[in-house]
């Protein structure tokens, strides 16, 4: 058995409720029996609630990263634009070039949001099918003006799905404002990994039911077509995840989603102001900054494999940066169930470990 495990700040996976955590423990059910209906049942009608929608939902055992295929393949035979500003978006972009999709990829440089007139200006030029647009970039802590974006798309019969991995009950998402949201069960949802949702619109299913080669587990129709058969999965999920999602989704809806919200803003401004008064920089573009997830420019030079080491040796962790920003920035989390409690301690934790060094 794994002990003494670090308190995690970052970007996934986050923690997780002591309450989430024992309810996995809970006798495993069939997966074709009464007690699945009333359990994946609840969760969808619970996820409707939160999320303030009538979207289609489908919760899949699977990470994110195989949803966001799932998506292009039920939403475009050909051709797809795909607005991208950090690693996470652009691996989308080549999942649609793995899938053999016409893939055109609008690019935001590191730091920096895809703003609508990029997107505008490349729908000017050729008819989509589908945008793939990244919501929150994980890699870079950028938030995207995607409600702008969306009614682009729309304006030119173009289908959206954003990714909200690392964004979706944290932020505040008009969901209904997009054709498909794509979220991972690990990050602001603060459940273990292994779960990924889909909310879907009805304009979205339609195009599935007439797409060919779409594959057979991230169906969309196949999903649906099973779920108002008798409320469950086509195939066999995980049950222990899904009862830890049952009640993440209860302590969700009591905490209420404005609170939630308002509790990452906390979290954030939290962060924001520790970078401006110890010297840092934030790398995130004025105006576009993540309420999930803050990348950190290390102007100090430090050695952040080593401060996250000590860190460790202290009883938490936060994240280096992402691929080739590792070492030139550090990522905080101030997702899922942290509070700013936790995060002033996370940050005075730093100060020590940064001022022994002489840092500052």
């Amino acid at each position: 058995m794994i002990e003494n495990t670090p308190k995690l700040f970052i970007p996934g996976p986050t923690e997780v409720d002591d309450r989430v955590r024992i309810a996995m423990a809970q006798r495993v059910i069939g997966h074709r029996t009464k007690e699945m209906t009333e359990l994946y049942g609840g969760i969808v009608e619970k996820m409707q609630k939160l999320f303030n929608t009538d979207h289609y939902v489908f919760v899949f055992t699977s990470s994110g990263s195989a949803v966001m295929e799932g998506t292009i393949r039920n939403l475009a035979e050909k051709d797809v634009l795909h607005g991208a500003c950090g690693a996470f978006s652009k691996r989308w972009y080549e999942m649609s070039l793995a899938n053999e999709k016409n893939a055109d990829l609008v690019w935001a440089d590191w730091g920096k949001a895809v703003k609508p007139e990029m997107i505008a200006d490349a729908m000017e030029k050729k008819k989509y099918e589908l945008l793939a647009q990244i919501h929150n970039e994980t890699s870079t802590g950028v938030k995207n003006p995607t409600d702008e974006i969306a009614k682009i798309a729309h304006e030119n019969d173009t289908l959206i799905a954003i990714d909200t991995v690392s964004s979706l009950g944290g932020d505040m998402i008009d969901v209904n404002k997009y054709d498909v949201v794509i979220a991972s069960s690990q990050k602001a949802l603060a459940l273990p990994p292994g779960l990924a949702v889909a909310i879907v619109s009805e304009e979205a299913m339609e195009k599935s039911k007439k797409t060919r080669n779409k594959g057979y587990y991230f169906d969309f129709v196949r999903m649906l077509k099973r779920f108002e058969k008798s409320q469950q999965h086509p195939t066999t999920p995980s049950v222990p995840l899904l009862y830890a999602m049952d009640v993440q989704l209860d302590i969700m809806l009591e905490e209420g989603m404005q609170a939630r919200y308002e509790r990452h803003l906390k979290m954030r401004e939290i962060v924001h102001n520790w970078v401006k008064k110890r010297g840092f920089e934030l790398f995130a573009e004025k105006g576009y900054e993540s309420v999930t997830v803050t990348t950190i420019t290390n102007t100090y030079g430090i050695s952040i494999k080593e401060l996250n080491e000590e860190l460790v040796r202290r009883g938490l962790r936060i994240s280096n940066g992402y691929g080739e920003l590792k070492e030139k920035t550090f990522r905080i989390a101030h997702m899922g169930q942290l509070t700013p409690t936790d995060i002033m301690g996370l940050l005075d934790t730093i100060d020590e470990i940064l001022e022994a060094k002489g840092v500052y």
